[in-house]
């Protein structure tokens, strides 16, 4: 049997969603940008430092943030826009075989906390990532990043202004809708990876003179 053609009104009726869609995400990203912009500069300078440093990235979040952790963390260690050196960032979302097993033997709250405590150092950088702001495993992962000395910046959403003042600076995304909050978070990391390639270069821009000046002086030796 042949699909039943659309009608006319179950058209508009798609169409109408669209719009409604893509107005409630646009008029999302206007109000982060009229009330955040001050945290989301806070953000950017701390993961420049962080990368400036040559330290360690962490990004964490469940399920679609999870999935947004794995991303950023790959646009850091591969590339996002210009070719540079690799820079060290881990998804703490991406080991299955790690998140089952401390699950299985210490609870699912601590999944992201025990990692930290494993391989975090004092001058890294946690990113977490919430959007209702009550995940325990992602309150446990901002606790054990004090504990071990990271920098913590946090994005949430209108729920989480509790777990915000938890992190150095954090992006409030002013909705209870989880894809608006991520479609913004999603944008937010990306603003934070492009500024992070730039002290990247800017960092191997200042590192190259004094190599160069050491090969120039092995060649005239």
């Amino acid at each position: 049997m042949s699909p039943r053609p659309a009608k006319r009104g179950d058209a508009t009726l798609a169409s109408n969603r669209v719009r409604r869609t893509f107005a409630e995400s646009a008029a999302t990203l206007i109000a982060v940008f009229a009330r955040e912009l001050d945290a989301i500069e806070r953000m950017a300078r701390i993961m420049s430092a962080t990368v400036a440093g040559g330290r360690t990235v962490f990004f964490c979040g469940n399920g679609g943030s999870a999935a947004e952790a794995q991303h950023l963390a790959t646009e850091l260690v591969g590339r996002f826009v210009r070719d540079r050196d690799a820079l060290p960032a881990v998804a703490l979302s991406a080991d299955g075989s790690l998140i089952t097993a401390v699950g299985n033997d210490y609870g699912f709250e601590r999944v992201f906390a025990r990692q930290i405590e494993a391989l975090g150092r004092r001058g890294d950088l946690l990113v977490a990532m919430t959007t209702s702001g009550r995940s325990p495993n992602m309150l446990e992962a901002v606790r054990a990043a004090r504990a071990r000395g990271l920098a913590v910046i946090g994005m949430t959403g209108g729920g989480g202004a509790a777990f915000a003042r938890r992190c150095d600076a954090a992006v409030v995304v002013p909705s209870r809708e989880t894809a608006r909050i991520q479609e913004v978070h999603l944008l937010v990391g990306h603003i934070l990876c492009e500024r992070a390639e730039d002290a990247a270069r800017a960092r191997s821009t200042k590192e190259a003179g004094p190599r160069r000046a050491r090969r120039a002086r092995k060649r005239r030796g």
